[in-house]
């Protein structure tokens, strides 16, 4: 093998997107392409009693529009709800819905034919807000699905006897906590082109995309085409940390315009109008209560979660049980109760921003137990240590953790930030906070229940030794690809960028269900090595039978089948052996070796498929939470705290992560700092607002994001558990590190100040608040 793995470097995509190189859909061109537009609801909640697009259609340069009714067919991201209709039909349900899309030969004269687009609205009344979703009184918002509520799911799990545990309790604590929506602002906007084929047929859909084989089903559907006469492909794409996994109307409405107008359009949102697409993080209402000995055993947690989800269900079920599930891991607890409703409002929708459903019961969980341990006399650390879960164990609620470096992760962000030494004494307005959490390296379930592998990748290698990997993931630059590459690449004896990748065609790639949940690095990581192998067994097994070697003799490394060393001085019966190196005597060329498996059995190439183990104890419902293994994360964060101005500044984060094994530790490294980077915007200043249903602040001006002088240093660890089930051991590395991100600064907050901050984000205006009721009441910083 060469050995690749752990080795610093590039990804083999970096250069082409540093230097402009890399093509997204917003950059193609087509002949005849012409451009769509949107004509949106500037209302939450309105019966459409007419839409007149007569005066769009008169404008010159446009060339066709389209309206609900020519759409009609429901669809959604998920198949156990379909509330979603390309445009809206009858009802819209919240500001910035599209109600029409008008195509043009511009741009410009899309969006100015947009804006004449006359619609009749009879207002209805909005659910804006948790409040108003639970009032029984409130009719639903669809009301055409019969649904009796606006709650779209409700969950109840409960694992023990809570309220004997609570009973039995030395201590117990209730708490009440929020935690704000949020959106992903990825660099790239949502962009769709379609183009027909020459005779109609056929047509193809390029998109910024992340969950390509969905997208792909749901476009067919609704468009009333066979799957089989739609190729989708998926582009270079500007990130997308969930924001892109849902079908959303560009893709509908540029596909349904290209077959009727019969030629290519492409449709690009504008910044406003993505955070009216929104699928961000959901605002979450949450209620805690703990029960815990006097030593600091958690005997009993009951939790509560209210999640707004806006319009539209997007993965609101699934998000429904995520707010619950986790809560488990990593603690030890002798009962466990929860539940969670997710709602609807007249809101944007709400979907699976990165850490989908387990950042806000993270955040609660985690503050709930810094106080606890305050209760109790006792370090946050030693509190948190005593309650760890070991590896190869079942949670309460039945997942089963394999692989669990948790306990390292702390053990190292406490070394590192020397926790022991200054906790007890940092100057006034200084604190130090931590925080633990877990998450999952994919779900074990798809969104589809058909039994076919999760992920399929095939690795194809042709006369010139050159080697071709097919995968139908999605790379939005958290470098997949050069993980499939990077994989193929240890077991055939290459590097990395020998490897070519062809990802995200569905006319060229077999299916994977998409970048979300974690799930790549896992299915499509060990799809691949699959693959891999079956190829290398190819070449080695032809080079055996035409030297007489042992098959188990033979090693691929550097491009060349070598002799290993303990098996050097055999005679070849071919007259190959080439130059010794350090560690073994070519035999053959790579290439050599290609030319005899094909000639021995034909064109040379495999396909590897992987499906979840299945693990864990099942119980009713388990669909959503088990997963092949998880990761493990521990954070301190240190702030500042002005004391006049209520400013937070965060000076340092200490993260370690147990990714399994970090298969290029500089790629892990990116993903963990990125995770706490989007968790320190969370954190200090990132909230989705609305004022009667309008966003307050659609722009990268009014929604602050961090910027440079914003992340504080960011200090990583990197944890190597092995994992069994993953490729060489790895675990996911580009979610579970944000979980702890916000806990851990509101609990330095709380070190720094004595404020028990039980709603993010912790805006200067919101500490100055704070701070200033504390001292008209008189108390003092604990």
């Amino acid at each position: 093998m060469s050995n690749l793995l752990g080795q610093r470097g590039p990804k083999i995509d970096g250069l082409a997107r540093i230097r402009g190189q890399a093509v997204f859909t917003a950059d193609m061109e087509l002949p005849r392409m012409v451009h769509g537009a949107f004509a949106r609801s500037p209302h939450p909640h309105a019966r459409i009693v007419a839409i007149d697009v007569s005066e769009a259609l008169a404008v010159p340069g446009v060339v066709g529009s389209m309206v609900g009714t020519d759409l009609p067919r429901r669809y959604g991201a998920i198949p156990v709800v379909q509330d979603e209709t390309a445009l809206a039909l009858d009802v819209v349900r919240y500001v910035g819905e599209p109600v029409a899309c008008i195509a043009a030969v511009d741009v410009e004269t899309a969006r100015r034919a947009a804006r004449l687009v006359r619609v009749t609205y009879e207002i209805l009344p909005p659910v804006l807000g948790i409040d108003a979703a639970l009032d029984p009184s409130v009719p639903p918002i669809h009301a055409w699905a019969r649904k009796p509520s606006n709650i779209l799911r409700q969950v109840r799990q409960a694992f023990g006897d809570v309220d004997a545990g609570m009973a039995a309790a030395d201590l117990v604590l209730e708490g009440a906590y929020d935690y704000p929506g949020s959106t992903h602002v990825p660099l790239e906007t949502h962009a769709a082109l379609a183009a027909p084929d020459a005779d109609g047929t056929r047509l193809t859909l390029w998109t910024s995309t992340q969950n390509v084989h969905y997208v792909h089903r749901d476009v067919a559907r609704v468009l009333g085409m066979d799957e089989r006469d739609l190729r989708l492909i998926k582009p270079a794409v500007g990130a997308g940390y969930g924001g892109k996994c849902d079908p959303f109307c560009t893709e509908l409405c540029a596909a349904h315009l290209a077959r009727t107008l019969g030629r290519p359009v492409r449709i690009v949102l504008s910044r406003e109008e993505v955070f009216y697409a929104h699928r961000g993080r959901h605002p979450t209402r949450m209620w805690l209560k703990m029960g815990l000995s006097s030593q600091g055993d958690i005997v009993a947690i009951d939790f509560a979660a209210w999640a707004d989800g806006g319009a539209y269900s997007s993965y609101g079920v699934v998000t429904s049980y995520y707010l619950g599930v986790f809560m488990t891991m990593p603690y030890r607890m002798g009962a466990y109760r929860f539940e969670a409703s997710r709602l609807y409002t007249n809101l944007p929708p709400c979907g699976p921003k990165r850490g989908h459903g387990a950042i806000q019961p993270r955040f609660a969980l985690e503050c709930h137990l810094d106080r606890a341990a305050a209760a109790l006399g006792m370090d946050p650390a030693e509190l948190r240590r005593r309650n760890l879960l070991g590896a190869d164990v079942d949670t309460l609620n039945g997942l089963r953790i394999t692989s669990n470096g948790v306990g390292d992760c702390l053990e190292a962000v406490l070394r590192a930030s020397g926790w022991a030494d200054r906790r007890h004494a940092m100057p006034p307005g200084r604190g130090l906070g931590l925080a633990l959490s877990a998450y999952m390296s994919g779900a074990s379930h798809g969104v589809t229940s058909d039994d076919l592998s999760q992920s399929i990748v095939q690795v194809k290698v042709d006369r010139t030794g050159s080697v071709t990997v097919f995968s139908g993931s999605a790379d939005l630059g958290q470098g997949s690809q050069h993980m499939l590459a990077l994989v193929v690449a240890e077991r055939l004896g290459l590097r990395p960028a020998q490897v070519r990748v062809v990802e995200a065609d569905t006319l060229l790639t077999p299916v994977d269900l998409g970048s979300y949940s974690s799930r790549v690095t896992m299915m499509a990581g060990n799809a691949a090595r699959i693959a891999a192998d079956a190829v290398r067994a190819q070449l080695l097994g032809a080079v055996a039978a035409s030297t007489g070697r042992a098959v188990g003799d033979l090693d691929l490394r550097d491009g060349q089948v070598v002799e290993r060393a303990s098996h050097r001085g055999t005679e070849t019966q071919s007259g190959e052996s080439g130059a010794t190196d350090g560690d073994g005597e070519t035999v053959a060329t790579f290439e050599r070796a290609v030319h005899l498996a094909e000639k021995a059995h034909g064109a040379v190439g495999a396909i590897g498929g992987f499906d979840p183990p299945k693990v864990g104890n099942r119980f009713r419902r388990q669909s959503v939470g088990p997963s092949p293994a998880y990761s493990f994360t521990a954070q301190v964060a240190e702030v500042e705290v002005d004391p006049e101005t209520g400013a937070v500044r965060v000076v340092d984060v200490w993260v370690a992560h147990d990714c399994g094994r970090a298969l290029n530790p500089t790629i892990v490294e990116g993903q963990v700092e990125g995770c706490v980077a989007m968790g320190v915007g969370e954190a200090l200043f990132e909230a989705q607002s609305y004022r009667a249903g309008v966003h307050t602040g659609p722009s990268l001006l009014s929604y602050k994001t961090p910027g440079v002088h914003d992340i504080p240093p960011i200090h990583v660890t990197l944890v190597e558990s092995m994992d069994a089930v993953g490729p060489f051991g790895a675990k996911e590395c580009g979610e579970g590190p944000q979980l702890g991100t916000v806990p851990a600064i509101a609990n330095a907050i709380h070190h720094a100040t004595g404020l028990e901050l039980g709603a993010a984000p912790f805006t200067s205006e919101v500490v100055w608040r704070a701070l200033r009721k504390r001292a008209r009441n008189g108390e003092a910083a604990s």
